[in-house]
C-alpha cells in the first residue's frame, strides 16, 4: 500500500511534471489561456496516463527490446485516439478549443518518459497509480497556472467574473504572460517544498 501512495504523492509533489520536471510545456504554456482549458488538458492527459501505463505494464514481456519506444507509442496513440474520439462524440466545445493539442498527447514526452521509467518495469497496479500521480500533478499545475492567468488576464476564473475585464492585463492571456506567471510559479513552488 505504500508503494502506491507513494507513486500518487511523488506525481504531484516531488516529480510533478511541471513545477519539478518541466516537461510537457508545450500544452502548458499553449493551452492555459483559461481554467476551465487548463483543467481539461490535464484531466485529457491523465486518462491517457493511466490507459497507456497500465497497458504498457501488462504488455511488457511481450514487446521486444528491439521495438520497445514504437510499441508504447502505438499504445499511447490508442488511449489518445479514444479519449479524442470521446470528445468529439460527447464535448465539441472543447474539442475546438483544445484542438490539435489532444493528438499532441501522442508525442508528450511526460507519457512516454512514465511509459519508459515506470511502466515498462513495474506491475501494472503501481503503473495506474503512478499515472493518477503523474496526471493529478499535471491537472493541477495546469488548472493553477490557468487559473492564475485567466483571472490576471481577463478578471475572470472558470469564466465567472471576479473583477471588471478592463482591469485585466492582455499581456497574461498572450504567451509572455504564460511565460511570467510559470516562472513565478515555479519559484513559489520551490519555496513551498523547500520548506518542507
Amino acid at each position: 500500500m505504500n508503494k502506491y501512495l507513494s507513486a500518487l504523492s511523488n506525481g504531484v509533489i516531488k516529480e510533478n511534471p511541471t513545477f519539478v520536471l518541466l516537461l510537457g510545456m508545450c500544452p502548458t504554456l499553449a493551452t492555459t489561456t483559461s481554467a476551465i482549458n487548463g483543467l481539461s488538458m490535464g484531466l485529457a492527459t491523465t486518462f491517457v496516463l493511466i490507459i497507456s501505463n497500465t497497458l504498457i505494464s501488462c504488455l511488457k514481456k511481450l514487446i521486444p527490446d528491439a521495438v520497445r519506444i514504437p510499441a508504447f507509442i502505438v499504445v499511447i496513440a490508442g488511449a489518445v485516439t479514444v479519449l479524442q474520439l470521446l470528445i468529439k462524440a460527447y464535448l465539441p466545445s472543447l474539442n475546438s478549443s483544445l484542438g490539435i493539442f489532444i493528438p499532441l498527447i501522442v508525442v508528450n514526452c511526460i507519457v512516454l518518459g512514465r511509459a519508459e521509467s515506470v511502466a515498462s518495469k513495474s506491475n501494472p497496479l503501481v503503473a495506474m497509480f503512478d499515472g493518477i500521480g503523474i496526471g493529478l500533478g499535471f491537472t493541477l499545475a495546469l488548472t493553477i497556472l490557468a487559473s492564475v492567468r485567466e483571472f490576471l488576464g481577463s478578471g475572470m476564473v472558470f469564466g465567472t467574473p471576479i473583477y471588471p475585464d478592463q482591469y485585466g492585463s492582455l499581456v497574461f492571456i498572450l504567451a509572455p504572460g504564460a511565460f511570467l506567471v510559470l516562472g513565478m510559479l515555479i519559484a513559489l513552488f520551490n519555496i513551498i517544498t523547500k520548506r518542507q
